[in-house]
C-alpha cells in the first residue's frame, strides 16, 4: 500500500499541467504536506477560479495549469522557460524589460517596450499584480502551482487583461514543522540550490522562509572580451509570516526580494538580408568599407550555431525585484471578505550593444528604470444555494523613471551617412542623446461575477466592470555633439550641413502627455453539464485595454515640431467568444478537453510609421483591427499509478485584419522614401536603390511571434523498488514542446522567419518519500533552433539573433524532512 501511495501521489504531481482548460488551485489556505505527498491520480483537483472551492473539470474556465511537480522535473524555472508547458503562451526576450509575454498572440505589440501602455497579460504572485514584465522575469521560488488563463480577465480578477492572465501561487506557512531542500548541478557549469522551511511560533502564529540561487555560464562566447555571455546569476529570498486567530480570519504577511546580475544580453550574427538602400550603404559594403579604411573587422561567424559574438559595448542586466503584501481573509457567515494591500519594486540597470556588431556604432545604450507600484483590493465572495457571487474594488498607483543614454561611436558616420560625410568620423562620434522620462499612473475598478444556478445542470454566469484610469508622463531628449555642445534641430537645418546629419540621428524633444477614460466592461458564461463528467461551456466578453502614452517620443509636423495629437492612444476594443467542452471519462483516468475561440480588437495599439527619417520611426498609435481565432485540445490519461502520458495542442490563427501604416519590413526599408501622399510600392523588396514607402499595409499577414501550430507533451513510467533498504520507486519521463514557423519582425519579413523546431527532454530517477535523485537531458537531440531575430538598425540588412539553449544535462537531488 506504501508504494502504491507513492505511485500515485507522483503521478499526480506530473498530471497537474494537462489540465490545460481546468482553473487554478486554492492560494488563500496554508498548504498541508509537501511536493512529495499529492492527491490520488485521478482525483479531483479543487480549484478557486471563480474564488470559490470547485473541482477543476467542473469550472467553465479555458485555463493550464502546471504544478510544483511539473515545473522542477522539466526545468522550467522561471516565465521565460513556461511557454514550453503551454502551447497557446507565447514569451519573448531580449532582456528582462524587452519581454513580450502574450497568449493566443496576444497581449503586447511585438518588439516594442513602452511604459506608457499597459500589459495584455497579467502577472499575479499570491494574488498580487505585476504591472510591467520586467518586473516578474524571476526565478520561481517555493511555488505551489502557476496558472495560465486564457482570454479576457477583469470580472474577477484586480487589474482588467484583454489576453489572459499567469497567476503564480506559492507555498503557504504551515502549522506542522516542514522543511525541503533541492540542489542541482549541470554542464555549462549549472548550480541552483533551493531551501524551504516552514513552522509554527504559536498556536495562532506560523512562518515559512524559502530562498534560491541559481547560475549558469554564458552560452555565447564574446570573442572581444574572452568572456562567456548570456549566463545566468540569480538570487531570491521570501518570508511569509500566517496569524489565524481563528477559524474564520487568517492575515498573511509577505515579503520578497529578487536579484539578477547576468553578464548580458547579447545576440549572434545570423544572416543578411539586401534592403532598398544603396548597395554600397548595405552590411557587407560598410564592412568592406571600414576595412579599407584600416578596421580589419569580420564577424567571428556567419553560423549563428557556432555560437560566437564580438560585441564590443559594456553588457549587463541588473534587475532587482521586491516587496511585502498584507492578506486578510474574513468568513462572514456565507461569505468571505478579502484585503489584499500591497508595494512593489523594480530597478533596472542594463547596458547593451544595440548595433549588434563588434563596430563601434552604437557605442553606448543604457536605460535604467525605477519603479514603485501601490495595490489594494476588497473582495467580497458570497456562496448560497442557488447563487453564488463575487463583488470587488481594486486601487492601483505606480510611477516609473527611466534616465536614457545612447551614444554614437567612431563607425557611426560609415555606417548611418552617406557620400563625403560617411568617411568624416568626427560628425556623429560622441553625438549622445539623454532622455529623462517618467510615467504616472492611477487605476481604480470596481467588479462582479455572479453565477446563477438555474437546475442542477444549467448555471448562467454574467460579469461587469467598470474602470478609470488615468496616466500622465514626461519625455525629454536632450543631444550633445562630440564636443558636448547641445544641439537644437529647430527650425530645420539645412540639407547637408553636419547638423541636418546629426539631427537625422537624434532630434530633440520634449513631450508632457495626460490622458484619463472611464471604461465599461462585461462577459456572460453559460455552462451545462450533460452528464457526470461532461460539462459543455460558451462566453462571451466584452473588454478594453486601457488608454496609452507615447513615452518614447512623437513624430514630427511640418514645423518639425512634436506631433502633440500622437501623445496619447485610445483604448482597445475587445469581442470575445469562446465554446468548450471538458470531458472525464474512464473512472476519472482519462481526460479530453476542446475549446475554440475568436478574439477581435478594434483600435490595436500597435507601433505604427510615421514615414519620418532619423526622428521617430515607429510610435505607439491605434493601428487598426486585429482576430485571433483556434482551436485548443487536451488529453490525458492516467490507466494506472504506473504510467500516464499527457499531449496538448493549439491551433492559433492570429492575423492583422487591418494595419495600413504599419512599418515597413526591412525589405522594403532603406531607400529614398516615396512621394508624400503616393500609394505604397511593394514591387521591388530587397532591390538596392528602389524607393522605400513611408508606410506597409500589412493587413491580412499574421501576427509576430505566434506558431500555427503548436503543442506540448509528456509521458511517465515507474516502478516499484527497493534502494539501500528503501523503498520508493525508479521512474524513467519525458516532455517536450514543438512549435510550427513564426515571424520576429512587427511587420513580418522573409528575413526574419524563424523555423519550427521540437525539443525533447529525458530523465530518470529514484524517489521514496523522503527524497528524490534524478539525472535529466534538456534538448536531448541538440536541436539547433531561435528564440528570436531582431533586424539591426539602418537598414543595413543586418539580422542578429538571440539563440534557444543547446543540450543541457546534469543531475537533481530533493530532500524533504
Amino acid at each position: 500500500m506504501k508504494k502504491l501511495l507513492l505511485a500515485s501521489a507522483t503521478l499526480a504531481g506530473l498530471t497537474t499541467p494537462l489540465h490545460a482548460q481546468d482553473a487554478p488551485a486554492a492560494a488563500t489556505a496554508a498548504v498541508e504536506g509537501s511536493e512529495f505527498e499529492s492527491p490520488r491520480a485521478n482525483s479531483e483537483i479543487i480549484v478557486t477560479a471563480r474564488r470559490r472551492q470547485e473541482t477543476a473539470q467542473e469550472v467553465p474556465l479555458a485555463i493550464s495549469v502546471v504544478g510544483a511537480n511539473q515545473i522542477e522535473s522539466t526545468g522550467n524555472f522561471n516565465i521565460l522557460k513556461l511557454q514550453q508547458l503551454a502551447p497557446t503562451l507565447q514569451v519573448y526576450s531580449s532582456n528582462p524589460r524587452n519581454t513580450s509575454v502574450n497568449i493566443r498572440g496576444l497581449g503586447v505589440p511585438f518588439g516594442l517596450t513602452s511604459d506608457g501602455f499597459e500589459q495584455g497579460v497579467g502577472i499575479y504572485v499570491d494574488d498580487v499584480y505585476n504591472s510591467r514584465v520586467a518586473a516578474a522575469v524571476f526565478d520561481f521560488l517555493d511555488v505551489n502551482q502557476v496558472e495560465v488563463l486564457r482570454g479576457p480577465q477583469g470580472t474577477l480578477y484586480g487589474k482588467n487583461t484583454t489576453a489572459g492572465a499567469i497567476n503564480i501561487t506559492t507555498n503557504q506557512p504551515t502549522f506542522d514543522f516542514e522543511g525541503r531542500a533541492e540542489v542541482t548541478a549541470g554542464n555549462l557549469e549549472f548550480k541552483q540550490a533551493k531551501a524551504a522551511v516552514s513552522g509554527p511560533l504559536s498556536d495562532k502564529v506560523a512562518v515559512r522562509v524559502a530562498g534560491g540561487v541559481t547560475s549558469r555560464r554564458g552560452t555565447l562566447y564574446n570573442v572581444t572580451t574572452g568572456q562567456y555571455i548570456n549566463e545566468q546569476d540569480n538570487l531570491g529570498v521570501r518570508g511569509t509570516l500566517l496569524f489565524k486567530p481563528s477559524d474564520d480570519l487568517k492575515i498573511t504577511l509577505s515579503g520578497d526580494y529578487s536579484k539578477q546580475d547576468p553578464l548580458g544580453y547579447g545576440t549572434t550574427f545570423v544572416r543578411v538580408g539586401r534592403t532598398q538602400r544603396a548597395l554600397s550603404r548595405q552590411y557587407d559594403a560598410l564592412v568592406a568599407a571600414a576595412n579599407a579604411a584600416g578596421r580589419n573587422y569580420q564577424v567571428p561567424s556567419r553560423n549563428p550555431y557556432d555560437r560566437l559574438t564580438d560585441l564590443d559595448s559594456s553588457l549587463n542586466a541588473g534587475n532587482k525585484i521586491g516587496g511585502v503584501s498584507l492578506k486578510a481573509v474574513w468568513g462572514v457567515g456565507s461569505g468571505t471578505i478579502t484585503s489584499i494591500t500591497a508595494w512593489r519594486f523594480w530597478d533596472w540597470k542594463p547596458e547593451n550593444d544595440r548595433d549588434f556588431t563588434g563596430l563601434s556604432i552604437v557605442a553606448k545604450s543604457q536605460n535604467p528604470s525605477q519603479q514603485d507600484q501601490y495595490s489594494q483590493e476588497f473582495r467580497y465572495n458570497y456562496e448560497g444555494e442557488k447563487i453564488d457571487f463575487v463583488v470587488g474594488l481594486f486601487g492601483f498607483k505606480q510611477r516609473i523613471d527611466t534616465q536614457g543614454t545612447e551614444a554614437q561611436g567612431i563607425d557611426a558616420s560609415r555606417w548611418s551617412l552617406s557620400g563625403a560625410q560617411a568617411n568624416d568620423p568626427s560628425i556623429l562620434n560622441g553625438l549622445t542623446a539623454t532622455n529623462t522620462q517618467y510615467l504616472k499612473s492611477t487605476s481604480a475598478a470596481a467588479f462582479g461575477q455572479l453565477a446563477w444556478k438555474v437546475t442542477d445542470a444549467l448555471t448562467i454566469q454574467p460579469g461587469v466592470r467598470l474602470n478609470y484610469d488615468k496616466k500622465s508622463g514626461f519625455y525629454q531628449r536632450v543631444v550633445t555633439n562630440g564636443a558636448g555642445q547641445v544641439i537644437s534641430c529647430t527650425p530645420a537645418p539645412a540639407a547637408g550641413t553636419v547638423l541636418a546629419a546629426q539631427c537625422g540621428v537624434y532630434q530633440p524633444q520634449s513631450t508632457s502627455p495626460s490622458v484619463s477614460k472611464w471604461n465599461f466592461s462585461y462577459d456572460l458564461n453559460v455552462n451545462y453539464k450533460f452528464a457526470p463528467g461532461i460539462l459543455g461551456y460558451a462566453t462571451y466578453a466584452k473588454s478594453f485595454k486601457t488608454v496609452g502614452i507615447n513615452q518614447n517620443g512623437l513624430p514630427l509636423t511640418s514645423a518639425n515640431v512634436p506631433d502633440l495629437s500622437a501623445s496619447t492612444v485610445k483604448p482597445e476594443s475587445v469581442h470575445h467568444f469562446e465554446v468548450g467542452l471538458k470531458t472525464q471519462f474512464w473512472d476519472r483516468k482519462a481526460v479530453f478537453n476542446i475549446s475554440a475561440f475568436r478574439t477581435d480588437i478594434k483600435n490595436f495599439q500597435a507601433t505604427v510609421n510615421g514615414g519620418q527619417f532619423g526622428t521617430v520611426r515607429g510610435y505607439l498609435a491605434n493601428a487598426g483591427k486585429v482576430r485571433s481565432q483556434g482551436i485548443e485540445t487536451d488529453f490525458r490519461i492516467n490507466p494506472s499509478e504506473r504510467f500516464l502520458a499527457y499531449v496538448s495542442g493549439a491551433y492559433t490563427d492570429a492575423k492583422y485584419k487591418k494595419f495600413v501604416n504599419a512599418p515597413c519590413p526591412p525589405e522594403l526599408s532603406g531607400g529614398t522614401l516615396q512621394p508624400a501622399g503616393a500609394a505604397p510600392d511593394y514591387s521591388q523588396p530587397g532591390v538596392p536603390g528602389a524607393l522605400s514607402p513611408r508606410q506597409c499595409d500589412i493587413s491580412g499577414q499574421r501576427l509576430p511571434g505566434v506558431s500555427r501550430w503548436s503543442a506540448s507533451f509528456g509521458a511517465e513510467a515507474n516502478v516499484p523498488v527497493e534502494l539501500l533498504a528503501n523503498e520508493g520507486q525508479a521512474y524513467v519521463g519525458t516532455d517536450g514542446n514543438y512549435r510550427s514557423h513564426w515571424n520576429s519582425n512587427a511587420s513580418p519579413s522573409a528575413y526574419t522567419e524563424v523555423k519550427g523546431y521540437v525539443v525533447v527532454n529525458f530523465r530518470a530517477g529514484f524517489r521514496t518519500e523522503r527524497f528524490d535523485i534524478f539525472g535529466w537531458v534538456r534538448n536531448a537531440f541538440d536541436k539547433k533552433y531561435i528564440d528570436l531575430l531582431q533586424v539591426a538598425p539602418g537598414n543595413v540588412g543586418l539580422i542578429a539573433g538571440t539563440l534557444g539553449d543547446q543540450r543541457t544535462w546534469g543531475a537533481t537531488v530533493k530532500a524533504k524532512f
